[in-house]
């Protein structure tokens, strides 16, 4: 590996030392790239292929919930070619409507990305995440908008989504999956009927892994249960 460049800048460095980084629009050649801090993005971040990867308390890799991401995204923001190494902390926060285009998690932390908002649509367009010990997309919208993952490979992991179990709010949800290729997982998707969720699969190149996790979910906080699984035509649609 060789040695970590960060490519923002000193004054830029200096903030992410004593906090967020506000970035938009900055590109540079392939680096490595050390966060010691999460970078807070609006408009478009464009990562030129930099590999980014956690240091400091974004360092731990490990599997506690609650940690920050390398990169928060305010609504309506785009991050796009860039790799995000090890560790990856709590990878991407979307805090409404994202676009995640050519993203790739080399290996996943707690989660590689994690959608909020209130009828926020999210598009993750290209790339590609492996070795997440559980969950590689979590969904904690609130009602309305969507989830869309399309062109996709994901290998060694627990799910690609799942629809929050067990939110303080919960709501309808509905993700479509297209061109996804997927190795050595368990399940591509978790949702949970009782609310309504909704998942539509087409274009899968996933062996044997399973499709769908049906689940009642709860606002309590407590495990949601699983009441089926596989396509039933209603919230689980594969076409």
């Amino acid at each position: 590996m060789r040695t970590p460049r960060l490519l923002l800048g000193a004054a830029v460095l200096a903030t992410a030392l004593a906090g967020s980084v506000s970035l938009a629009g900055m590109a540079s050649a392939a680096a490595n790239v050390p966060v010691p801090a999460t970078i807070a993005v609006s408009g478009t971040f464009d990562g030129g292929g930099n590999r980014y990867y956690g240091t400091g308390d974004l360092g731990s890799g490990g599997q506690n919930e609650g940690q920050d991401p390398l990169f928060r995204l305010a609504a309506g923001a785009t991050l796009t070619n860039v790799v995000l190494g090890a560790p990856a902390a709590d990878g991407v926060h979307c805090a409404g409507s994202c676009t995640l285009r050519n993203v790739t998690w080399e290996d996943v932390g707690e989660d590689a990305a994690t959608f909020r908002g209130t009828g926020a649509t999210v598009l993750v367009d290209g790339g590609s995440a492996a070795q997440a010990a559980d969950k590689v997309f979590q969904d904690n919208r609130g009602s309305g908008g969507s989830v869309t993952i399309r062109n996709f490979t994901v290998n060694d992991f627990g799910k690609l989504y799942r629809s929050c179990g067990n939110c303080s709010t919960q709501a309808a949800r509905s993700v479509t999956l297209q061109n996804i290729t997927a190795s050595d997982g368990d399940v591509l998707v978790g949702i949970n009927i009782n609310y309504g969720d909704t998942a539509r699969l087409s274009g899968l190149n996933v062996g044997s892994i399973g499709i769908c996790d049906l689940y009642n979910g709860n606002n309590s906080g407590d495990e949601p249960v699983k009441v089926g699984e596989g396509p039933n035509n209603t919230n689980c649609i594969v076409s």
